[in-house]
């Protein structure tokens, strides 16, 4: 098929995933990118020895998706410990799964923060959703992860304690109020597998793609923006900032703004949820031991999580240093300043370990990040846009076909291939 042609618009996941296999079929597939490195929104600054990935996101290795395009030993994993710690100021407690970690069974029978009755009925939850077929959980009845849970009979400590901070970071929604499709999906995934980030950083994985679709053929040019594309029934122009390029197609992976004004498909969600993430450096051996767990904040919301890095992958910094990691939730903390959210941080620290300073926190790095994720408030899977939505010879692959994640990014660019081979060849 090497005389069929095609366009993907943006190296992101769903765009490279799109090229490896559509270059696999044979065809020719050119990748223009307008920054000058792959990922989207899953990159790493990588400077002075440090991997400052943008925003706190790791790798779910439970997703099909990730199974299916990554080689999961080349990307040498650096692995989360189960659960998390709560913390509150004078008290921090561990609460993990007791199948997957049999260590924390103590811990966690003893964390008084949460009730017998819901660490069984997290049990019978953990049970219903492994027992789902993959396909049945973004189908039937909607309601918000909050509703989902006092349906399921979850008491207000628990959903306060644990699960507002906990899915508040995979959401970035400590409300809540976000489709319960998602959080039986991400349950289902934390009950199956891991939660880890590449020794590399986790740019390493959009890396790990473009590799693997420069092997099957497709070309990536990068600080290529396109500018416009028009469908004349027969084909596709494209025009980027240097050329204008025919072709038999094009596959639009980029963000879901400009998604929207290269396709004007209304139905792409725009709607964001924003967060900032700054990072940290303490004196090696400083920075509290958290057991490769997060650090669940159970008394404000501001900061949501901390994370000790170096604690789960100590390739993040250089050796006589550890880098923490804080995330801030909502649009209100885009505009504070990065010296005020640092203080919030250090006196977060300070109320949950007492007996340690935090006079040498150095921030070294704040990632604001304005859209993290589209808005998922239940119902919305049922109106966003399918691959072919923009209609004749331009398809859309993003994880606004599918849901926000890494696993919804990858699984529509599979999805935007197989349309087009389907469709045109």
């Amino acid at each position: 098929m090497q005389d069929e042609s095609v366009v993907v618009v943006g190296a992101g996941l769903a765009g490279l995933v799109t090229a490896r296999r559509l270059a696999a079929a044979d065809i020719d597939v050119t990748v223009y990118e307008r920054r000058d490195e792959v990922g989207g929104r899953v990159r790493t600054e990588r400077r002075g020895g440090y991997r400052l990935d943008r925003g706190f996101q790791v790798l779910f290795t439970a997703y099909p998706m990730v199974k299916a395009e990554l080689d999961l030993d080349a990307l040498d994993l650096r692995t989360f410990k189960p659960g998390a710690t709560i913390a509150r100021p004078g008290k921090r407690s561990v609460l993990s799964d007791p199948l997957r970690d049999p260590g924390a069974l103590l811990s966690s029978v003893k964390n008084d923060e949460v009730s017998t009755t819901d660490k069984l009925r997290t049990l019978a939850l953990r049970q219903h959703v492994t027992g789902q077929r993959e396909d049945e959980t973004f189908t039937g009845r909607d309601q918000s992860i909050r509703d989902y849970l006092k349906e399921w009979g979850f008491s207000r400590q628990y959903v306060e304690n644990f699960v507002a901070p906990f899915y508040g970071g995979i959401t970035l929604d400590r409300s809540l109020s976000t489709s319960k499709h998602v959080f039986e999906y991400t349950f289902r995934a934390l009950s199956e597998g891991s939660i880890a980030v590449p020794a590399e950083g986790m740019q390493a994985i959009p890396e790990q793609l473009a590799g693997n679709a420069r092997e099957a053929g497709a070309e990536i040019r990068l600080g290529e923006p396109v500018e416009s594309i028009v469908d004349d029934g027969d084909g596709v122009t494209v025009t980027t900032g240097s050329e204008t390029v025919a072709a038999d197609a094009v596959v639009v992976a980029t963000d879901p703004k400009r998604a929207t004004e290269l396709t004007e498909v209304e139905a792409i969600p725009t709607e964001a949820r924003s967060c900032v993430t700054q990072h940290y450096r303490l004196p090696a051996g400083d920075a509290p031991d958290t057991g490769k767990r997060l650090l669940l904040n159970a008394g404000d919301e501001s900061p949501n999580t901390i994370v000790n890095m170096t604690a789960v992958a100590p390739e993040y910094a250089p050796g006589d240093v550890d880098l923490l990691n804080a995330t801030f939730l909502g649009e209100q903390v885009l505009d504070a300043s990065a010296e005020e959210l640092e203080r919030r941080t250090r006196e977060t620290l300070e109320g949950w370990y007492p007996d340690q300073s935090f006079d040498e926190l150095e921030r070294i790095e704040t990632h604001r990040i304005p859209f993290a994720q589209f808005d998922q408030p239940p119902g919305v899977h049922e109106t966003l846009p399918d691959t072919r939505a923009a209609g004749g010879r331009v398809y859309l692959a993003g994880d606004y076909t599918q849901w926000s994640s890494i696993q919804g990014a990858m699984r529509s660019g599979r999805n935007a291939a197989e349309a087009l081979v389907i469709d045109l060849f």
